[in-house]
């Protein structure tokens, strides 16, 4: 690492700012990657936060965002944002220009989500849509797909939730019995999805269905586009220990699935999950600032508290503070792979299982310095932050389930890096 490029020690109380403790500015971060941004790159910063704060709702950037009276409404608003968004093609740019994106590269997306985090503007509610179905539909859909979806995708006209997880086919995807029987024009679909993500909201739903009952297990599989305001298609919503309801359970009684919306090649779903799953756990450029602006807010609170002293918590204060580090480092790593026109491979799964550890750690520690406030919900009285640190908490509980559990994570890097035995798999009857 380069002595001049490197970010400051742990800020000490009296020097704390809003800024993110590490250094937005230097991408020379390690021998044989080297992000330093080109003027091109500083311009495009520049006008992307010009833009953001033109444009951005107020509430948003002095860090009080709006309360909403349900996620219902909240949705609403959030596709108006999105689709403020799309109109500057500051959404998927890294997509043709033919759909409304940038034809950029991966370094120009990275750099958005970094302004858009830096910004505190809302996470975008068409995320689903974008960051796996998108990229999948570029990769394995046809033009004609593509053409359909993906301009209304980027403008959160249409917005999509991913129909992977079943029941009994969560950590082994490749165990769906959702089916798909062949009929005049395409199929109809018979069985069950679980955890899926704003389903309730969606219009379009990406399924992994089995086609083919009599093959193999990773064969037989395709990936199919379902209408999810068809006849058959039953949406219940499933309300989480947060009191929202982001997941949910999705039914399918003989919903019909039209020919054209087939994804890849019949029986191929296994290979098109992949493409799409690789993107869910790609860099997280997002994540890295959030957590750099959850940790200086969690300074700011432990000096408010006066705990500041404490030897302990100051000890599990720079620990996060390191692993925010790391955790940029890891996305920087990932990303200078992308740029090279490499594959993420495993990296994927490492970068996933550290930042839902590292989340969970960082949040362990807000409730110790919470204290007896810590069992407090938003409308308390004399509840530090107005309970925002309590729902986080309870949220970042989940991040070492979805996206892949960790432990599947922890399986992949042991397998695919550290080249150890796989897992035993039980028999087959």
């Amino acid at each position: 690492m380069n002595p001049s490029t490197r970010c400051g020690p742990v800020p000490r109380p009296h020097n704390l700012t809003r800024a993110s403790p590490f250094c937005p500015g230097s991408h020379t971060m390690a021998p044989g990657m080297n992000l330093a941004p080109t003027p091109e790159q500083q311009a495009f910063r520049g006008e992307c936060r010009t833009w953001l704060h033109e444009n951005l709702p107020w509430e948003y950037g002095v860090g009080l965002p709006p309360r909403f009276d349900d996620l219902a409404e909240e949705v609403a608003f959030l596709r108006d944002w999105q689709g403020r968004l799309a109109g500057g093609r500051w959404v998927g740019v890294t997509w043709p220009t033919e759909y409304g994106g940038r034809g950029a590269g991966a370094l120009m997306h990275f750099i958005v989500q970094e302004e858009l985090a830096r910004a505190r503007a809302p996470e975008l509610v068409g995320r689903i849509g974008i960051n796996l179905v998108g990229p999948t539909l570029l990769a394995h859909g046809t033009p004609a797909q593509r053409q359909r979806w993906l301009p209304r995708i980027l403008r959160a006209e249409e917005l999509w939730c991913q129909l992977f997880s079943e029941p009994g086919a969560g950590s082994d995807l490749a165990g769906v019995s959702t089916r798909a029987t062949t009929v005049e024009g395409g199929w109809r679909l018979s069985g069950q999805k679980v955890w899926t993500s704003y389903a309730q909201f969606a219009d379009w739903g990406l399924c992994l269905a089995r086609t083919d009952p009599k093959a193999p297990k990773h064969k037989g599989i395709s990936a199919l586009v379902v209408d999810m305001n068809a006849a058959g298609v039953d949406v219940r919503p499933l309300v989480q220990i947060t009191g929202e309801a982001e997941f949910n359970e999705v039914f399918f009684d003989d919903a019909f699935v039209p020919q054209e919306n087939l994804v890849g090649d019949l029986n191929n779903g296994w290979r098109v999950s992949s493409s799409t799953l690789t993107h869910e756990r790609g860099t997280n450029p997002r994540q890295q600032v959030i957590h750099a602006q959850l940790l200086d807010e969690l300074l700011r609170l432990a000096v408010a508290e006066d705990l500041f002293d404490d030897h302990r918590l100051q000890q599990r204060l720079a620990q996060a503070y390191v692993e925010v580090q790391i955790f940029q480092l890891h996305n920087w790593r990932s990303l200078s792979r992308i740029e090279a026109g490499k594959e993420l491979g495993p990296e994927g799964s490492a970068l996933k299982l550290y930042w839902s550890e590292m989340s969970k750690r960082m949040h362990d520690t807000a409730m110790q310095v919470l204290g007896h406030a810590s069992p407090l919900w938003h409308d308390a009285r004399g509840n530090p932050g107005e309970g925002r640190w309590q729902r986080s908490w309870l949220y970042y509980l989940s991040s070492s389930i979805f996206a892949g559990t960790n432990e599947i994570q922890r399986n992949i890097i042991g397998e695919r890096v550290l080249g150890l035995p796989r897992e035993p798999r039980p028999a087959t009857a």
